[in-house]
């Protein structure tokens, strides 16, 4: 699934008035037998992959509610927020918007959404962790899970079968004896496993699996977490990584990841599921036929288990300002039910709940990023967790100790002190 997740930052002062107004925006929301228009805003994934599951939402709509008219809209990640911030304290706002999952918070900590009753929507005790972490605030849930999207471990099996393996690692220990041999096949230049410092969703993997976390609550108030000796153990072991194993420009993020796996100067990445096959692009190619080179697995913990994986997706929310939101709500509910979960594993998305999931791991096509979802990890759901990834604090972090600028102890110590300065601040 290739698209950003943008957490939505700074919308605080924007959305003052929109708070204020509760969950019942401004007491005029209609009943759905009296909806004559509903507005959708989506982003153009649905407009450019799967425009007949939209329509198919509207007719079911439509079929309950004869003369309805359904308005959509459809934005680029980019410029989507900027946009919606300026019509959420107007009487312009859409009835349904799509979010990011990491987006969420910020809106749902100012008031910006609706809250939904998760029973109306089909699957709900199902959804997936990841992403019903995402919809829900203070014990309250205020969007829908859409679909998801994983990470796994993509490598090369031409280099591997140089090296003299001849499958994937199943345990981590498998995994850094492979790696070992590539590496010392392929020499001090090349990368094992490219893994840039600052990428922040591998590292955390990490560290939840050493049982670790990002921050921890307690009662109403969140505090740091990152110091905790199974935090710490986390860090150590992707710094391990990143001294054995990544041997490209180590101030680096992720966000051209895909292009320089395409250059062949590497052997394994751990990336959202996409990332593989964009690196097979013509245009990112560089060396021959890579889309058959190259191979997905689970990514294996050093635990033991799986590595728990960042699970991406989008949520549909209704804004509170919206006079439609019983008719929203029944739009969302037809489209991410049943029907429209097939429809979206269909074009190589996954579900957003379990069960379907489940029936992904036949199919030898799905079953890595379906298994890998099995077992997931999400930003602490505090107030002022847009302000951390606005700071950019735990790239900060990373980097400090994938550069060797700081040791893991006092680069987490840092990390943890700047947290806890704006991780209750609403």
């Amino acid at each position: 699934m290739k698209r950003k997740l943008i957490a939505a930052i700074g919308v605080v002062g924007i959305m003052a008035g929109v708070a204020a107004c509760g969950g019942d925006g401004d007491g005029k929301s209609k009943s759905a037998a009296e909806t004559k228009e509903l507005t959708v805003w989506l982003t153009v994934d649905a407009q450019n992959n799967w425009p007949e599951l939209v329509k198919a939402a509207d007719a079911a709509v439509k079929q309950k509610h004869p003369g309805m008219k359904i308005n959509h809209e459809y934005y680029g990640w980019p410029d989507k927020n900027a946009k919606l911030d300026a019509v959420l304290s107007t009487d312009k706002a859409p009835d349904v918007v799509e979010m990011g999952n990491s987006e969420m918070l910020s809106y749902m900590v100012t008031g910006a959404f609706a809250p939904l009753d998760p029973k109306k929507f089909e699957n709900s005790g199902d959804w997936l962790d990841g992403l019903k972490e995402s919809v829900t605030y203070e014990g309250k849930t205020y969007g829908v899970p859409y679909y998801a999207g994983g990470r796994v471990a993509t490598w090369r099996k031409d280099i591997a079968a140089d090296a003299g393996i001849k499958s994937t690692p199943k345990t981590y220990k498998e995994l850094t004896a492979d790696l070992d041999k590539i590496q010392d096949k392929k020499g001090k230049q090349f990368s094992a496993w490219y893994q840039p410092s600052r990428d922040w969703y591998a590292a955390m993997s990490f560290v939840y699996d050493a049982g670790g976390s990002i921050a921890k609550q307690d009662g109403d108030k969140w505090k740091s977490n990152l110091s905790s000796p199974e935090s710490i153990k986390g860090l150590t072991a992707y710094k391990k990584v990143l001294d054995t194993y990544m041997h490209g420009d180590k101030t680096k993020d992720e966000a051209d990841r895909p292009i320089v796996y395409g250059q062949g100067k590497s052997a394994m990445i751990f990336a959202s599921a996409w990332e593989g096959g964009t690196a097979a692009l013509k245009k990112n190619d560089k060396v021959g036929k890579l889309g058959k080179k190259i191979e997905d697995f689970v990514m294996p913990g050093p635990s033991g288990k799986n590595a728990p994986v960042f699970l991406g997706g989008s949520d549909l929310a209704v804004p509170v300002k919206s006079d439609a939101q019983e008719a929203a709500g029944e739009w969302i509910a037809a489209f991410t039910g049943a029907k429209g979960q097939k429809g979206l594993m269909a074009k190589g998305n996954l579900p957003n709940n379990k069960k379907d999931l489940a029936t992904l791991k036949d199919d030898p096509k799905t079953v890595v990023p379906a298994t890998a979802a099995e077992r997931s990890w999400f930003v602490p759901m505090a107030p002022g967790w847009g302000q951390v990834e606005k700071a950019q604090t735990l790239q900060t972090m990373l980097q400090s100790i994938g550069t060797g600028k700081k040791s893991v102890e006092a680069a987490a110590k840092d990390a943890d002190a700047a947290i806890d300065k704006v991780i209750n601040t609403k």
